[in-house]
């Protein structure tokens, strides 16, 4: 269990504290709901969150095996329906080192689709991945 904290700050932001480390983000309300957009969106964090989950876990795997991931960088695009208003689609495109062999790949993209942010997502948010 790891507990968090959350408090409004106003003018639709929002600060959360994660309890082990007392690391601190914050989130704003979109421009096209209000806000200012000055920051991720509570929305954007599912995103963000989805692909750092997918990474940490290739992570995993690479450790194990004794590869580096170091540099791998995911673009993510985070699509929004108007109604109702939701997470509609998730776009992740990952960039992984070219001297990884194609075995390698299939390997880290099979644990990616293990990650536990994934499996805890609406079947109905549809999730599109390029390698």
């Amino acid at each position: 269990m790891v507990e968090m904290q959350i408090e409004y700050l106003g003018e639709l932001r929002c600060q959360a504290a994660h309890g082990p480390s007392g690391v601190t983000i914050q989130t704003d309300a979109p421009v096209d709901n209000h806000g200012r957009g000055e920051s991720f969106s509570p929305t954007d964090t599912v995103a963000m969150a989805l692909a750092a989950c997918e990474l940490t876990i290739m992570g995993i795997k690479a450790k194990d095996k004794g590869w580096s991931l170091e540099g791998t960088k995911v673009r993510v695009e985070k699509h929004m329906s108007a109604s109702p208003r939701r997470i509609a689609r998730i776009v992740l495109e990952f960039q992984l080192p070219e001297a990884l062999a194609p075995q390698q790949r299939d390997l880290l993209q099979r644990a990616a689709m293990q990650c536990p942010v994934k499996n805890s997502l609406h079947p109905d948010i549809e999730l599109e991945h390029h390698f």
